[in-house]
């Protein structure tokens, strides 16, 4: 303590001999400290970049990679210390694709070529069977059209699916002429059928139904037999609202080029009298070459169900369309075309067979269908001709276009058929049978 007061005293005495030693310190003292204030608001920067105090003062954002298949980057720097801060830009999924090789400009992705094939069914029976090729991925799209068509449709479906499996298979809804083929017939110890004889990733059915028939009781006996051997099945239903493991959208290649999408009708819901309304409906959705195909699958869905269907969605325009229901005149309504207005429409039907309906003019492919249809496009292909349908065997039918195959290369949409490529109006049946409306 004695010390502590020498000091003081010995400053105090030291001041009252130096006056202005004393002031002069304070002046300065003070001017510094003035000084120090008005930098800290006139250039703040200075404490910044000096002693790294105070907020960073950022330059304006560059973007140094765009956004595009995969997530962007924008960068800014501070002005004064030159900390850098960065930023993600959220992707928009879409590839930028080089004209010449097909290939992504960012990423490096491939193009995926898709082909869709419309299958005739060895018989004169009408049905519907799809088989959609992307890379080493297969979606098959019902089995009729009867039990007997098992054979053919594996016969067909081997050329392209080499691995035994099946990764996708849609069964649209509960008649016979599309379902048949899944069930096939005895063969000693086994079934024909196509769900006994591939290996199924992912079965997805209609989500209700009215029948008990037997073909229909079969059916869910290889159902269950799918199940057993590791297949996923979900309804349509369960598919849309996501349950259960159900999504609405299946990517058939890695890139995710390419997808399976179900599309929402009422009837997945409600009930109906009418089988055919049950049907699931599906959109292929293809990116290529910058550019992009639809491709609609509606079943045999009538008015009412594809009423629904477009109230319901936002369906694209398409460059392929399975006709409705065969060609029949109860669907392709005009409130579904007007939206879709499709380039291309494959009709799975045996033409001119009075299977379903006799009426002159109420053959597939209908009059009334032919008048709709031709106001957005020419290209109609048939699978099938019936000659004789009161005959038997390979007697009774003939091919029309055969098995319709479309598909891409190099981003270009093209069209192959077992037998020929002519449009329906130029055929010698359509001539004799039916009138072209047109635009």
């Amino acid at each position: 303590m004695a010390s502590n007061k020498r000091k003081v005293k010995k400053a105090v005495n030291t001041a009252k001999r130096h006056p202005k030693l004393v002031i002069a310190i304070a002046v300065i003292l003070l001017l510094v400290i003035t000084v120090a204030v008005v930098l800290w608001f006139v250039k703040p920067d200075l404490y910044h970049k000096i002693l790294g105090v105070g907020d960073h003062t950022f330059t304006e954002w560059e973007v140094t990679k765009e956004a595009t298949c995969g997530d962007g980057l924008k960068k800014r720097e501070c002005k004064f210390c030159g900390e850098p801060e960065t930023q993600v830009i959220k992707g928009t999924g879409e590839h930028v694709f080089d004209e010449n090789t097909g290939t992504c400009k960012v990423c490096g992705a491939g193009n995926t070529d898709v082909s869709v094939h419309f299958l005739e069914l060895g018989n004169k029976y009408t049905g519907d069977c799809t088989l959609i090729k992307c890379g080493d991925t297969e979606v098959l799209i019902d089995a009729g059209s009867r039990q007997s068509s098992a054979a053919t449709i594996k016969s067909y479906v081997d050329e392209y699916c080499t691995d035994g499996v099946l990764e996708y298979v849609i069964a649209t809804h509960a008649h016979q002429d599309h379902i048949a083929g899944f069930v096939g017939n005895k063969s000693g110890n086994s079934q024909t059928g196509i769900l006994y004889q591939y290996k199924v990733g992912t079965l997805i059915q209609f989500a209700g139904h009215k029948t008990e028939s037997d073909i229909y009781n079969s059916y869910c006996k290889a159902v269950e037999y799918a199940k057993s051997q590791g297949t996923s099945v979900y309804t349509a239903k369960q598919c849309w609202y996501e349950t259960d493991g159900a999504k609405k959208q299946y990517y058939l290649d890695e890139a995710e080029n390419v997808s399976l999408n179900i599309l929402y009708q009422k009837y997945y819901d409600e009930p109906t009298n009418d089988e055919n309304d049950y049907s699931v409906c599906a959109l292929l959705t293809q990116s290529t070459y910058g550019k992009t195909y639809n491709y609609l699958f509606t079943g045999d869905l009538e008015a009412k169900g594809e009423s629904s269907l477009v109230d319901s969605n936002k369906l694209p325009e398409v460059e392929l369309f399975k006709g409705g229901h065969h060609g029949s005149y109860t669907a392709s309504t005009e409130k579904l075309l007007s939206v879709i207005k499709p380039k291309n429409v494959a009709v799975c039907c045996c033409c001119g067979t009075p299977e379903y309906n006799a009426a002159v003019g109420h053959e597939f492919p209908a009059q009334e269908f032919i008048d709709r249809v031709s106001v957005y496009t020419e290209n109609i292909y048939c699978t099938t001709l019936i000659t004789d349908y009161k005959a038997d065997g390979a007697a009774a039918y003939t091919s029309m276009n055969g098995n319709i195959v479309f598909y891409t290369e190099k981003g270009e949409l093209k069209l192959r058929c077992s037998n020929n490529t002519t449009i329906l109006k130029d055929t010698e049946w359509f001539i004799a049978n039916r009138k072209w409306k047109g635009v």
